[in-house]
């Protein structure tokens, strides 16, 4: 909110409004005196009718014209007309002097010369204030700011302007050393005197210098009003003040002050007959001499000469102008002050023309359209207007227009205006202000006379700025004013009891004014402005009134406003019972003022009592008062007149002579009882009060002149008193009871009993019946209320906004109930009840005032008290206090809470937090706790931040950066996802240093795999791990070194990797059987070991293998089950060209029958069509020939493989391949030492092969010529199982050794002497095979699988050793009583325990001694050559013939997918 500016006005409080229902509006003064209690604590008050009251405007505007008032508005407030009135004899008194007054300019502004001259004053005088230096001060008092030297400047001017004036005053002689010159600054503006005692509304003497106003007066104003030259002769008739609008005191004598004049002796000679010479009559009065013509001044006001240097002061030159010599200028600046007024204007306005110009001058004034200027504006523009002596603006104001010359505003019967037939109410309406004042309610009914002003209305036609002063009506009665049309008028009011005040301030603010016009506020001219009289305790109240709006003055309520445009309004003055006794106090104020009365109290008084059989109680009690109060000061004036001596008396009808004949000559009060009147003084007269003042006879001469005597007074009493005393008697009982202590109540039945009296006595509706009805209603209101409210019942409220909701009493309310209980006439029988439900609010209130007395109290205490006052059933503010403490407890108990919990004390859940606090009320806990909270969020989240940094950071952080972060992060009790996620990146990180020290502990060589674990779990550790980089460059060189192997090992395009390459067969070839082909073996049976029947089983246990012990053992496992493997598919191989059963067998890799030329894998003894095997004919003579299936390496030479495995132990890291490398060349080196010692039975040998050339076994070339062996191997019956396995082993090496081609060649060369030819067929692969009478097939029904007995094979496998190792058998009990399974099922086998080899450092010259620790149950196999399988599972099949004996598959040849799809027949059950 801006502050105003300096002087800036400020607008009082506003006055209350009042809106009617149109119940309460059907009766005016009824609904005045409802609203009286608080409208006249204001002064006045505004009333706006019911919507849809519109009287017709019933003023006849064409008739209407009038003259109006001129205002000139800075010489309306009271301050700047004295300001003015100053100004002018100051420039009176230098124009006489011969020069003219200019307003020096100090500081860029006027000088206010009338301030400059009080303060000197009140300082002591000139010479005082410059002996004590006082100028500085001086300025400061007057506004000016300090250090610009300014006191000099205000000294100068004083003694250049004001001093002369003030010795002239005071009547001191100036030092003949003193000139008195009046030198101005040429930029000074001459002041134009305004001549206030010319300007009034009474005309001016002839003998006054017409000319000289004429100049000054006949300026013209656009758009305004006009100075007067011609003005009204004020006539001393006390009725017209109401029709002039103002009175002017009537002019005292002239008191002439004495003026010294320097005295000479001088000699006259007389002249003959008493006449002087010419000569004589042109001499100086003070020197006597007639000399120095030149030099001698001639006064324009009595003809006097002086010579300009015998004056004191002596004078230069001879002044130009006007001159007065010292005596008339006494003269004429002693005259006293004419009392102020209202000049009329010079010209007579229309209603319409009037309005031309008032709208012209506001817009013009503005330079805005009229109904666009704020009211603040105007109000504001209006004060500053008339607190300025700078700014002369001038308006006209139609007032005081009697409405019974043009008409009233109203319609009134039998006027010229005719009125509607709907509109016929507001001819008898209590709001027509033509009806108001002569209503049965109003006094002034009783007045016989039409007042105007009073009886009849005034008509107003103002215009912007036109203003009515400060002024209380007519007898201190009642006003009513109605805004017919226009713009807004602006209202200031006093309240009554403040009217002393205000004339008290007036005039100590303006003293002059009162001295030479004692009644100024009565003669409305003058005002002052509200902030002013605000400021010295005077309280003021405001409204605007707009159109069709009330606004009621209060007796003696001062009252003033302004008008903020064009605009028509009416007034009238009433006078309620009420009023009565202040009309009389009227009269004596009036009295001691020496004012006229507009009308005689005591006739009104008089008149009422002659009526009093038909006056209305209420009334006939109040003149019964009044008249008591006016016999008894009769009578004791008139016993004082008869003591004095006063005996001749008259009776006079009083009524019959005009108000001027019977005017008090003294207090001009007018008479009606009685009067004084002496014989001497024909046509005056005095009141008994000043039975003294009358003339200077004795009193016994005085005449008492009377209306009634005495006994007629108190015969009209009586009559009064007889229709008042039933009403007067049950009015005191009323007055008693409504006026009884706390001790003495009556009951609420007693004032009810009142009631009934009062209804049957049929006492009119007045307003102490009315009061009492008032009282009863709300004493039972107030009893229903504090009933509902003990019974817990609410009052429904509506609220403004036109919802409905329920709301308790507040603590006040209820506070204010209970003291208005107590307060009332009567007992309520509730009130004690609420008594003391008040003390228990209080008691809440003191509990919750201790409550929170406290920093901050627990949450539980807090909801205790809380539900206490909610029970209370009153609106106590403390419970929404209680209720935002609450919720700050609550909001500090969850932070305490979430602070010892740290694991839960995330960041999202101190920002819920924080948010949550945000919301609440302002607290030193909550803000405390706040501020610690947002502390802690702001330390986690630069925490957080960071540790997301570092995590994020590339390149990554080593690890003692991290750790002194956790340092810092381990004081923070909070629950932080980035720093835990850091702590675990730095216990990961030593974990993992720890993993890779210990990989390489006590020199262990650690693991491919192990490496690239560590490597892998590295990259998911956020931190600079140093041993990182090593183990990175060792998997390098790992890899480097795989891919030189995979060069040296791989065949172009194939399908192996290095580690199936250089590790031995692990495939079986065999699956499980289906569920019945399974034999079930015994828990105890089955082996724990790992599983070796695919690649990634024997890699996994290379890897996990800690040494390379373990990993040779592994590795000998596998090749033991190649092995195994290998002779299994070379039995079924060689067995598919053996059967007998005359069905072709599917070879090669098309899985078609033999046709054509075929090739025979040396190794597998599988069987290939020459066109199915491209680049075949690239095997060399005397070589073996091995399938593409094994084919698995290009062999290198084992010269080149060396420095491979040695530049792999350079590495010091193992890998599969390694060891699978390592085991190759040991598996070579001990091949080539079996070899070398096989060498010594070479002779046995070579007899062993002459013999199977002399016996040569069957060829496996088709009889019938379908296909034929263009590559065959060394069949299996010729060699010894020592020097097939020898073979076997060489072939399944993947290095290329001389000893394996020399041994297979010497074999070929024996067993090949010759080559057979192979025999192509013109289609390929559709030959029919023919029938092999050497072949037994046989079809079992039901679609059972066909099983091939080669009895061949199986006889020569029953001449042949049985192959197998030896074997520890630890438990031959558990063996023998292993039982086999009555159900044909399949079973399984499963070593429980990994046997162990160990193959020494130097078993690459000798054999390697292999011991295995078996404890392994053995079963027993039906089949004649048990070849005794090892391994994790070993798959059984049950012979489905008549023997249900159990063979191992592999025994007898069968695989695992027939065993689960097909029957199988046993050799002996098939023979049979």
């Amino acid at each position: 909110m801006t502050l105003p500016r300096t002087n800036e006005f400020i607008p009082p409080p506003e006055c209350p409004v009042f809106e009617p229902s149109w119940e309460e509006f059907d009766d005016p003064f009824a609904f005045i005196s409802k609203i009286r209690p608080i409208a006249e604590r204001t002064g006045i008050c505004k009333i706006r009718p019911p919507q849809g009251w519109q009287p017709p405007f019933a003023c006849d505007v064409d008739r209407l014209r009038f003259t109006p008032r001129i205002q000139r508005l800075n010489e309306l407030e009271a301050q700047t007309r004295v300001k003015l009135n100053f100004l002018d004899q100051i420039a009176k008194f230098w124009e006489l002097q011969g020069c003219s007054l200019k307003i020096p300019h100090v500081e860029r502004k006027s000088l206010d010369l009338y301030q400059l001259y009080k303060l000197v004053i009140e300082e002591g005088s000139f010479d005082m204030v410059c002996r004590e230096r006082k100028w500085t001060q001086i300025a400061l008092k007057m506004g000016f700011a300090p250090g610009k030297a300014v006191g000099s400047h205000l000294r100068a001017h004083y003694e250049r302007i004001l001093y002369p004036y003030y010795l002239f005053k005071t009547g001191t002689n100036l030092l003949s050393s003193q000139k008195p010159t009046l030198t101005n600054d040429t930029k000074d503006k001459v002041y134009k005197s305004h001549d206030l005692p010319q300007r009034q509304s009474v005309q001016p003497a002839e003998t006054s210098s017409i000319a000289r106003r004429a100049k000054r007066s006949k300026i013209s104003l656009k758009g305004r009003c006009f100075k007067s030259e011609q003005e009204e002769e004020c006539k001393n008739r006390p009725n017209l003040r109401r029709r002039m609008g103002s009175y002017v005191a009537k002019l005292e004598t002239v008191k002439r002050l004495p003026v010294q004049v320097k005295q000479e002796p001088t000699e006259v000679e007389s002249m003959p007959n008493g006449e002087k010479s010419k000569v004589e009559q042109y001499m100086c009065l003070v020197c006597g001499g007639g000399g120095d013509e030149d030099k001698l001044l001639l006064c324009d006001g009595c003809d006097d000469s002086y010579h300009i240097f015998c004056l004191i002061p002596p004078l230069h030159d001879v002044p130009k102008g006007d001159w007065r010599c010292p005596k008339c200028l006494a003269q004429e600046c002693g005259k006293p002050q004419v009392a102020f007024g209202f000049e009329q204007a010079p010209r007579e306005y229309t209603l319409r023309s009037f309005g031309d110009m008032a709208d012209s001058f506001k817009s013009d004034y503005f330079n805005m359209p009229v109904h666009m200027v704020p009211t603040e504006l105007v109000e504001k523009e209006f004060w500053r207007l008339v607190s300025t002596i700078e700014e002369d603006v001038t308006v006209e104001y139609g007032a005081d227009i009697a409405s019974k010359d043009f008409g009233s505003g109203f319609p009134v019967r039998n006027g010229l205006f005719k009125v509607m037939s709907d509109e016929e109410h507001y001819l008898r309406c209590g709001w027509n202000l033509n009806n108001m004042p002569v209503l049965d309610a109003s006094v002034l009914t009783h007045i016989t006379a039409d007042i105007c002003g009073m009886k009849l209305p005034w008509l107003y036609v103002g215009m912007c700025f036109s203003s009515f002063c400060w002024h209380i009506e007519d007898h201190w009665s009642y006003s009513v004013n109605y805004l017919h049309w226009g713009e807004p008028k602006t209202w200031y009011g006093v309240p009554g009891f403040a009217a002393e005040q205000l004339e008290a301030v007036m005039k100590k603010l303006a003293p002059e004014l009162f001295e030479s016009q004692p009644d100024l506020l009565h003669q409305l001219v003058t005002i002052m402005n509200p902030n002013v009289l605000m400021e010295h305790g005077v309280p003021i109240y405001r409204t605007n009134q707009c159109a069709g709006e009330f606004v009621i003055t209060f007796p003696r309520a001062y009252h003033s406003g302004f008008n903020q445009g064009f605009n028509f309004a009416e007034a009238v003055n009433f006078c309620t019972v009420d009023w009565i006794p202040l009309g009389r106090q009227c009269v004596e104020h009036y009295r001691s003022l020496n004012r006229y009365c507009v009308f005689s109290h005591d006739e009104m008084v008089c008149n009422v009592a002659a009526k009093a059989d038909s006056l209305e109680l209420e009334m006939a009690s109040a003149i019964q008062r009044d008249m008591s109060v006016m016999i008894q000061e009769e009578k004791e004036l008139r016993e004082i007149a008869y003591k004095l001596g006063v005996w001749h008396s008259q009776q006079v009808d009083y009524e019959e002579q005009p108000d001027e004949e019977r005017q008090c000559c003294k207090c001009r009060t007018t008479c009606y009882l009685s009067a004084i009147t002496c014989p001497c003084s024909p046509g005056q007269l005095v009141c008994l009060h000043h039975l003294q003042d009358l003339c200077s006879c004795n009193p016994n001469r005085y005449t008492l002149n009377y209306k009634y005597t005495v006994g007629k007074l108190n015969q009209m009493f009586k009559t009064l008193a007889v229709r008042a005393e039933s009403y007067s008697d049950w009015a005191s009982k009323v007055n008693i009871i409504l006026k009884a202590d706390q001790d003495n109540k009556s009951d609420l039945e007693e004032l009810r009993t009142l009631i009934v009296e009062a209804e049957t006595m049929m006492y009119p509706e007045m307003d102490l019946l009315l009061h009492l009805r008032q009282t009863v209603q709300n004493a039972e209101k107030s009893a229903l209320m504090a009933q509902q409210l003990l019974n817990g019942k609410r009052q429904t409220r509506y609220r403004s906004g036109g919802g409905k909701s329920q709301k308790h009493l507040t603590v006040e309310e209820l506070s204010l109930f209970v003291q208005q209980l107590y307060d009332l006439p009567c007992t309520i029988r509730q009130a004690p009840f609420l008594k003391a439900l008040l003390s228990h609010v209080r008691q809440f209130q003191e509990q919750s005032s201790d409550l929170m007395a406290v920093e901050m109290p627990s949450s539980s205490a807090l909801q205790a008290v809380l539900d206490e006052g909610s029970g209370l059933e009153v609106e106590l503010p403390e419970l929404d206090v209680l209720r935002q403490r609450l919720e700050q407890a609550r909001w500090v108990e969850a932070v305490q809470q979430a602070s010892k919990e740290p694991t839960s004390l995330s960041l999202e859940r101190m920002r819920k937090l924080i948010d949550q606090g945000v919301g609440l009320e302002p607290h030193a806990c909550v803000e405390k706790t706040m501020a610690n909270l947002q502390e802690l969020l702001t330390v986690c989240e630069h925490c957080e931040e960071k540790a997301q940094s570092i995590l994020m950071a590339r390149p990554r952080q080593n690890l003692e950066t991290l750790e002194a972060v956790l340092l810092e992060v381990n004081s923070i009790q909070a629950y932080l996802p980035n720093c835990l996620q850091l702590q675990e990146s730095v216990i990961r990180a030593r974990e993992w240093i720890q993993e890779a020290e210990a990989l390489q502990l006590g020199g262990r060589i650690p693991v491919l795999s192990s490496l690239n674990d560590l490597i892998l779990k590295a990259k998911g550790i956020p931190v600079l791990l140093t041993p990182l980089a090593r183990l990175e460059s060792l998997v390098s060189e790992v890899q480097a070194w795989k891919e030189s192997a995979a060069k040296m090992f791989l065949l172009k395009y194939s399908s192996f990797s290095l580690l199936e390459v250089l590790c031995p067969r692990c495939e079986t070839g065999c699956q499980k059987s289906k569920s019945k082909r399974v034999r079930d073996v015994p828990p105890a049976v089955k082996k724990n070991g790992i599983k070796l029947s695919s690649l990634g089983d024997v890699e996994m246990a290379l890897s996990e293998s800690k040494d390379t012990a373990l990993a040779m053992a592994t590795l000998c496992e596998v090749r033991l089950k190649e092995l195994e493997t290998l002779n299994v598919l070379r039995t079924t191989n060689n067995a598919k060209f053996l059967s007998k059963n005359g069905l072709a067998p599917t070879v090669c890799l098309c899985h078609t029958v033999p046709a054509g030329p075929m090739l025979q894998c040396e190794l597998c003894h599988d069987a290939y069509h020459s066109g199915c095997v491209p680049g075949y004919q690239d095997t060399q003579a005397g070589q073996p020939w091995l399938c593409p299936l094994c084919s698995r390496s290009e062999k290198p030479p084992l010269d080149k493989v060396l420095p491979l495995l040695a530049s792999l132990q350079r590495i010091r890291v193992r890998l599969p391949e390694g060891d699978a490398l390592r085991f190759m060349i040991e598996r070579t080196v001990r091949w080539q030492h079996r070899v070398q010692q096989v060498s010594p039975f070479t002779q046995q040998f070579n007899e062993k092969m002459r013999t199977l050339s002399e016996n040569p076994s069957p060829s496996l070339d088709d009889s019938n010529g379908c296909f034929c062996m263009h590559h065959s191997c060394i069949p299996l019956s010729v060699l010894s199982p020592e020097l097939e396995e020898l073979l076997v082993e060489g072939l399944l090496l993947q290095v290329t050794l001389p000893e394996l081609q020399h041994l297979y060649q010497g074999l070929l060369s024996r067993f090949f002497p010759s080559h057979h030819a192979l025999q192509s067929s013109e289609h390929d692969h559709q030959y029919h095979i023919a029938q092999d009478s050497s072949v037994i097939y046989k079809t079992l029904p039901q679609g059972k699988v066909q099983e091939l007995e080669l009895q061949k094979v199986s006889e020569k496998l029953e001449k042949n050793p049985k192959r197998h190792l030896e074997k520890d058998i630890t438990d031959e009990h558990d063996r023998d009583t292993v039982k086999k399974p009555k159900k044909k099922k399949s079973r399984i086998n499963q070593e429980r325990t990994h046997e162990k080899r160990t193959i020494s450092s130097s078993g690459l010259s000798s054999d390697p001694p292999f011991s295995e620790d078996s404890e392994e149950d053995w079963s027993v196999c039906s089949a004649k050559r048990c070849q005794q399988p090892e391994g994790n599972e070993v798959n059984w099949v049950q012979c489905d013939g008549s023997c249900n004996q159990w063979f191992h598959q592999i025994c007898v040849g069968v695989s695992a997918e027939q065993a689960e799809n097909e029957d199988y027949i046993c050799t002996n059950c098939l023979v049979k």
